[in-house]
């Protein structure tokens, strides 16, 4: 039987990623104490598995070792978090942000600046330290409407055998996606309106 690529490594990445979630499931049950909504609509996690690690370490030209596996490669935890407003992104990040054992390695915004084929989400990876030593973790945190655009986009493009107007169908992805981050707006600004006591005021969200 072929050894682990995560060596004897696996329930460190187990703590890691529930600790995460556990920072997740805090925040969110502080907001909804706070608003009487939970500002999570869902939360997937998951270690990477063995045969996608290796492919990747393949892919990025680094030998199939555990010290690829979790010191050059930082997705070996996941977590996908899926809000309904656009705010509540931002105010996940910020909490995670600040947890004493956490270092942002990096951050990438494609919500204030989406990917050229329409495609936003907010990318963390992060540093999660112990007495032990430390792992990475990759962190998703996007609206409703963009988890659903970017679930449609991939089975559009790696999941079928795509035929005719390949550069047309770009063009039809990247207008569903301003669409759907145009109703994002709108949507903030009406719960903004309705927070305010319905004194119409302009959202945060609209310098997106």
């Amino acid at each position: 039987m072929e050894k682990s690529i995560y060596g004897e490594h696996l329930p460190e990445l187990e703590i890691v990623k529930t600790h995460l979630l556990d920072e997740i499931d805090s925040v969110r049950n502080r907001m909804q104490a706070e608003t009487g909504i939970d500002p999570v609509e869902h939360c997937l996690a998951r270690i990477k598995s063995e045969d996608s690690m290796r492919e990747k370490c393949r892919r990025k030209g680094l030998p199939e070792t555990t010290e690829s596996a979790l010191t050059k490669i930082y997705d070996a935890v996941g977590i996908r978090v899926v809000c309904a407003f656009i705010n509540d992104v931002y105010a996940i990040r910020d909490h995670l942000a600040t947890l004493p054992d956490v270092e942002i390695i990096e951050e990438k915004d494609y919500i204030r600046h989406a990917k050229p084929n329409g495609y936003r989400s907010y990318h963390m990876i992060l540093r999660v330290s112990d007495d032990e030593g430390a792992v990475y973790a990759e962190i998703q945190l996007r609206t409703i409407s963009q988890d659903t655009w970017a679930a449609l986009e991939h089975q559009l493009r790696y999941k079928q055998n795509i035929s005719g107007n390949t550069e047309l169908i770009a063009e039809e992805l990247k207008r569903c996606a301003d669409e759907l981050a145009s109703t994002d707006i709108s949507m903030q600004t009406l719960r903004d309106t309705i927070n305010s006591g319905g004194n119409c005021k302009t959202s945060s969200a609209q310098s997106i």
